[in-house]
């Protein structure tokens, strides 16, 4: 790594949002939203186009991965897995309520804690009931996620039978040391088993979780892992940056001491180590923070430049209409985001008691929407212009000047009309973002909200 590379770190790697959705959640303007207006938003979509994206979470975990920033409950009694079930398929009847004609489901990601957590027989429930009422588009993507070591062949066999094709496996590192630390011990042998299992049910596209930044990862680990992975050879990696926040998450987050984190410099050379290998054996960087092979669905998305970006990550889907169900999930209209309850009591409480259970939420101005597609511009295509009228807002007049240092750092390229990004520039794709969030330099946070950038 160059000494400009290293400088540009030190500079750039600063606390910073991921931008799965614009405005981030700390700068939702709650006092004007209303459950009411989040409604009114969701038909506006829906007359709009009536597909929707479905997010279903999950929160339960046999125990805690002291890495993990979800929102989760640790329990080890299954009892709670049909009135949870119950609970998801009640509130999912009232949005059907809610809409006019039957909804066209585009999308089903099940996210957790650890959907496998649940028996193969309620999981089959759940779908059956997310369909009943509704319709499947005929290329529908229905994916989940797994522990490599709960994940039965009858959660892989159920699921494939009701149309999932894409299942994900959070790895995060193959080495005993880090897997000790952050409490998520699998061996390669488990992982193994479990992938080509699922590659001989029929699943096209296996996606493996894995982080950079853990404590006491080091170059040998990225490069046992990176191995591990070639020899697996999923269709699809997250090859994600540890975020270190337990200042959010509390105790999980400090089982371990920020003295065992790589820290700038050697955290980004940790990336640059296991993006090197990746490309080496085929894989093409995707955005921020993905990878994947040229037959995977999410490669085609980017080069046929249909790649999205939502509170999901990076998806080939571009419905505008996402539906979150479940304890913490979060919708987004494109018009509005709301959020459900936190808490596992209080969201079924609520959804027993006949009401959608969302807490808060935000309702979008004609600016945010601008800045937002932008933001989603940079993300997913990596280049925007201000030439479309839609495209347009005076407070691109703050933004630009805003862009020109990082212009002089070479990271971005700009003209009159138009900004690129070049390779030299993706690692720094946070920060550049980060010019166009009028939300946040109007607000300057008093505490640290965010994770590092780089």
């Amino acid at each position: 790594m160059s000494l400009i590379s290293q400088q540009l770190i030190r500079k750039y790697n600063i606390p910073g949002p991921r931008y799965t959705s614009y405005p981030t959640v700390p700068y939702w303007e709650e006092a004007y939203f209303s459950t009411d207006k989040w409604k009114a938003s969701v038909l506006r979509t829906f007359e709009e186009s009536p597909e929707i994206s479905l997010y279903i979470h999950l929160p339960f975990c046999e125990k805690l991965c002291t890495f993990c920033g979800c929102n989760k409950r640790i329990t080890r009694n299954h009892q709670v897995e049909g009135p949870y079930i119950d609970s998801l398929l009640e509130e999912w009847r009232m949005y059907k309520e809610l809409l006019p004609s039957p909804p066209t489901i585009s999308e089903i990601h099940l996210g957790g804690g650890t959907p496998t957590f649940f028996h193969p027989d309620e999981l089959e429930r759940l779908i059956v009931g997310l369909k009943e009422g509704a319709k499947v588009a005929s290329n529908a993507s229905l994916s989940f996620e797994g522990n490599p070591v709960n994940t039965r062949p009858t959660h892989l066999s159920r699921l494939y039978d009701l149309g999932f094709r894409r299942v994900s496996f959070g790895i995060q590192d193959f080495d005993p040391i880090v897997q000790d630390l952050i409490n998520r011990v699998q061996t390669f042998e488990q992982v193994t088993e479990v992938t080509r299992e699922a590659r001989q049910i029929g699943y096209t596209s296996v996606n493996f979780d894995i982080i950079y930044g853990l404590p006491r990862q080091t170059e040998d680990s990225i490069l046992d892992t990176i191995d591990k992975v070639r020899l697996l050879r999923p269709d699809r990696i997250a090859y994600y940056s540890y975020a270190h926040v337990p200042w959010i998450k509390g105790v999980g987050q400090r089982k371990f001491t920020e003295a065992d984190l790589p820290r700038n410099g050697a955290k980004r050379r940790l990336y640059e180590l296991g993006r090197n290998l990746l490309e080496e054996i085929g894989y093409t960087e995707i955005g921020m923070d993905h990878f994947a092979l040229p037959t995977d669905e999410l490669y085609t998305a980017l080069f046929d430049k249909e790649l999205h970006r939502n509170f999901m990550g990076y998806t080939p889907s571009t419905s505008r209409l996402m539906v979150g169900l479940g304890v913490s999930s979060i919708s987004d209209s494109w018009y509005g985001f709301a959020q459900n309850e936190k808490k596992v009591e209080t969201y079924q409480a609520r959804v027993a008691a006949g009401e959608l259970p969302v807490f808060r939420g935000h309702m979008l101005t004609q600016e945010d929407l601008v800045l937002r597609q932008h933001i989603l511009n940079l993300m997913c295509k990596l280049e925007t212009s201000w030439v479309p009228d839609q495209l347009q807002t005076p407070v691109l007049a703050e933004v630009l000047p805003r862009l020109e240092e990082l212009q002089r750092d070479g990271l971005i390229e700009l003209t009159d009309t138009d900004l690129w990004v070049p390779p030299e520039g993706l690692p720094f794709i946070r920060n550049i973002c980060m010019a166009f969030d009028a939300r946040m330099w109007r607000k300057k946070p008093q505490t640290q909200l965010f994770s590092m950038t780089i």
